[in-house]
């Protein structure tokens, strides 16, 4: 089988795409003859060696896929048939013509759906859905901070906060994400690159703050992030752009408001606890993506984009130039 591949960590133009050993489904898993895959920023620090996959998962790229079961290992449940069209979050390889999924991992496919749309859910929106509700525990009424709100995982959070009833405000780095942002429900976005969004998150609360932040940037956010946080708040780390060195008082300001600050990395979660997550997304969250649900969700897909211009794809992320999610279509 094809699969993106790179022989030496490195650039964009490392990659390419090989042909490699098609897997066989162990114990309880299910082989999946995959249509389309999506682009992570997972994927990007893996290819440059700053991001090893978990121990025993594939070494080709690609966190979540989109495709038919094309075969059943020894001692699956009976669960799902031959053909049926599904998609899963994956620890790797899902950038390939085949992966093995454990049978409890895979989620139906909703109606009416491509498998471009599909490609599109498992990462950015299983990951939304954690952090607001396993971690952060949000609830009706509360305001949440998204930063990179025009990302996969911040359009989905902001379809998931209104999902809960809640407020979603976002930041993102462009007029355009901050009208990508609007038309998928944010209740306010800002700029952070030409205005504070400490202070417009403050005026837009009433000087209140907010009550959960879901932080990707890390360090350079830190005082901002605290300057807006209301007390008793929850700040939700889950990505590190901008490093993890913090320079400054950051406990004493974190005490005074009594908040706390939450960790989470999906990926290295053991399949149990993935499972968990799974089944409560399948049954609350999922029907709501089929017509005729209200409210509806929509997964956004920026771009496609073969598997032989993976390179492509990676430098489009690497430039921010996406809104939404990337997908990687895979050849027949």
């Amino acid at each position: 089988m094809f699969a993106a591949y790179f022989d030496r960590p490195g650039g964009p133009e490392n990659l390419y795409m090989k042909e490699v050993m098609k897997p066989n489904p162990g114990e309880g898993e299910v082989l999946v003859k995959v249509s389309a895959s999506a682009l992570n920023r997972a994927d990007l620090l893996q290819r440059r060696g700053k991001y090893p996959p978990p121990k025993g998962a594939s070494d080709i790229l690609g966190l979540e896929a989109a495709g038919s079961v094309a075969g059943l290992g020894p001692g699956c449940s009976g669960h799902w048939r031959i053909g049926d069209a599904v998609m899963a979050l994956l620890p790797g390889g899902g950038q390939a013509q085949f992966v093995t999924v454990p049978e409890g991992l895979l989620m139906p496919i909703p109606k009416d759906m491509t498998f471009i749309q599909a490609a599109a859910i498992p990462e950015a929106w299983l990951t939304a859905f954690q952090l607001l509700h396993f971690v952060g525990k949000v609830q009706e009424g509360e305001r949440v901070l998204i930063h990179a709100g025009a990302s996969g995982v911040g359009m989905a959070a902001i379809q998931l906060v209104r999902l809960a009833k809640a407020i979603p405000i976002v930041t993102a780095g462009t007029q355009e994400k901050l009208e990508a942002t609007a038309k998928a429900g944010a209740a306010a976005g800002f700029n952070y690159k030409n205005e504070d969004f400490s202070e417009k998150v403050l005026e837009f609360t009433q000087g209140s703050g907010v009550d959960i932040i879901l932080d990707c940037v890390g360090a350079s956010y830190w005082e901002k992030n605290l300057n807006c946080l209301s007390t008793d708040g929850r700040w939700i780390i889950y990505g590190l752009l901008s490093g993890g060195e913090v320079h400054g008082d950051l406990l004493a300001r974190l005490i005074s408001k009594r908040a706390s600050i939450h960790t989470s990395l999906l990926r290295s979660r053991d399949k149990e606890a993935s499972s968990g997550y799974q089944q409560a997304f399948t049954q609350e969250v999922l029907p709501h993506f089929s017509g005729g649900a209200s409210p509806r969700l929509q997964p956004l897909v920026d771009s496609v984009y073969p598997l032989h211009a993976i390179a492509d794809a990676h430098r489009a992320m690497e430039e921010n130039r996406n809104i939404g999610k990337i997908v990687i279509e895979i050849p027949v």
